[in-house]
């Protein structure tokens, strides 16, 4: 999930925070792909308004050789 559709979504930074019962500066410090599990709860918290999609986050890790 993209940090600006979630902002976008919800009416700015302190909206999205006040939401999902965060602090402003914990929303301000999102990567622009947001925590998984937090993307998680935002699809429940919006009734599916907004998506999680899997294939952001299944992105394959390096390995040490």
């Amino acid at each position: 999930m993209i940090k600006n559709e979630v902002i976008t979504y919800f009416g700015g930074v302190g909206k999205t925070a006040k939401a999902l019962g965060l602090s402003h500066a914990s929303v301000s410090g999102w990567s622009e792909l947001i925590p998984k599990g937090r993307a998680f709860e935002i699809q429940v918290l919006t009734k599916g308004a907004l998506k999680v999609d899997v294939s952001l986050y299944d992105k394959p890790t390096a390995t040490a050789i």
